[in-house]
């Protein structure tokens, strides 16, 4: 008799669900990533035309996520066999070398763990999920695609960019941000303070909630200052 295992979608600012696993590179698990970023990702199938380009996009921005210390790993149904073959496969067709391992899940123990498996789009093949988990292990982004349309590599090097940043200077950052541009501070809590702040100099206020300031750089004082805000919502 089958057993049914439930899918479950891990949540935000929690403990990403620790697992196991058998992959690419040797056995791995969510502890070995201590101290570093993760982005865990899951493709639908090896072999397919859509998670090839992805995963060369992954192979390509690979030294650059490692700048941002922040490691990959890729995760499929498919056996470590048939990742093994897909990865050759890649290299001679495409000149493309995959440099992160990618994790066997034929349990799919993972896969339910992480909400990775939805009955709506494939009762057997992991959807296009991405996961943000920081060095503390905490679940910090998710994002989920349909199988049909490909991830942008650039938006989740953008977003790990994003959030180092406000993590360090407990700021927040607007639609689009990238290094170099303006990042968004804490409102004042008090009318006092926001009367304040609308006469300050520091920030470029469009009204006492919305205002910003230049992206924190070693040649100012303003990181040291950040650290002590509050996070911005």
């Amino acid at each position: 008799m089958s057993i049914q295992v439930q899918t479950t979608i891990p949540r935000l600012n929690e403990p990403a669900p620790e697992f196991e696993a058998k992959t690419t590179h040797g056995p791995k698990k969510l502890s070995d990533y201590k101290g570093r970023w993760l982005v865990l990702f899951s493709h639908p199938s090896d072999f397919t035309p859509v998670c090839t380009t992805e995963f060369m996009a992954f192979a390509k921005a690979h030294d650059e996520f490692r700048a941002l210390n922040c490691e990959l790993l890729g995760l499929s149904i498919d056996s470590v066999f048939s990742h093994l073959a897909w990865i050759n496969s890649i290299k001679e067709k495409f000149g493309v070398e995959i440099p992160f391992p990618i994790i066997e899940d034929l349990s799919m123990e993972v896969a339910h763990a992480y909400g990775m498996i939805q009955p709506g789009a494939s009762d057997t093949s992991a959807v296009r999920t991405t996961f943000l988990i920081d060095p503390e292990g905490v679940l910090r982004a998710m994002v989920y695609y349909p199988m049909s349309n490909g991830r942008s590599i650039d938006e989740f090097l953008r977003l790990l960019k994003a959030m180092q940043t406000s993590d360090e200077h407990k700021v927040a950052t607007p639609e689009g941000w990238k290094p170099g541009d303006d990042v968004i501070v804490p409102p004042p809590a008090t009318a006092e303070a926001a009367t304040e702040r609308m006469q300050s100099q520091q920030y470029d206020c469009v009204d006492w909630y919305f205002c910003t300031k230049p992206f924190p750089n070693g040649n100012s004082n303003s990181s040291g200052g950040a650290r002590r805000m509050e996070t911005v919502k």
